[in-house]
């Protein structure tokens, strides 16, 4: 019978610690809107793209890569200041299909990587 005492108050200490509140969950960063929006069309020209995420992004460590019509790639140079949510770049586009992959260091330390398909369409 003193090994089932043994258990019980054991599983009674532990008790407590499952009802103590966690601390706040880290998340990797999430796209939450953009500028152009997936599946969006803009004016070609000069385009300001604008990414917004659910937590703070390290400029620094993030990449903006945009393929354009017929394939080819750039790396768009990200804007070194602004909101510490926001990723914006700018980048004069012809007209066709695009994509803007997106790859951020959020501040929790993971990186995320996302695509942004969009057509630049006649003025």
């Amino acid at each position: 019978m003193t090994d089932r005492f043994a258990a019980r108050r054991g599983v009674l200490a532990a008790l407590p610690l499952l009802l103590l509140p966690l601390g706040p969950a880290k998340a990797h960063a999430i796209l939450e809107e953009s500028d152009p929006p997936d599946r969006g069309r803009v004016k070609a020209g000069a385009v300001v793209f604008r990414l917004r995420f659910n937590s703070r992004i390290d400029r620094a460590r993030s990449r903006l890569t945009l393929t354009g019509p017929g394939g080819a790639k750039a790396v768009v140079a990200i804007e070194a200041e602004g909101a510490p949510d926001i990723v914006a770049a700018k980048a004069v586009l012809t007209p066709g299909a695009y994509v803007l992959r997106w790859q951020v260091l959020a501040v929790d330390g993971h990186i995320t990587r996302g695509d942004v398909a969009f057509v630049a369409v006649e003025r």
